[in-house]
């Protein structure tokens, strides 16, 4: 296996556990009341959402079209 599909596969797996701690985050109680006054949702959150949705596309490109030949 080449090493930008191993690569892909990590990047895949490290999204996939970043998207669901962000969204386990945004069910806690500090997270709904934040979300109530505020109107969104806390920093921390937000990049764990948005660094787990690059991280999976990423990787998931990488590991399909990862090595042409």
């Amino acid at each position: 296996m080449h090493w930008t599909r191993l690569l892909g596969i990590a990047l895949l797996v490290g999204g996939i556990i970043l998207l669901v701690m962000g969204y386990n985050a945004t069910d806690s109680l500090g997270e709904e009341l934040h979300q109530e006054f505020m109107g969104r949702y806390t920093e921390d959150t937000r990049m764990y959402l948005i660094a787990g949705g690059v991280m999976t596309v990423v990787g998931l490109v990488l590991t399909i079209f990862g090595v042409r030949r």
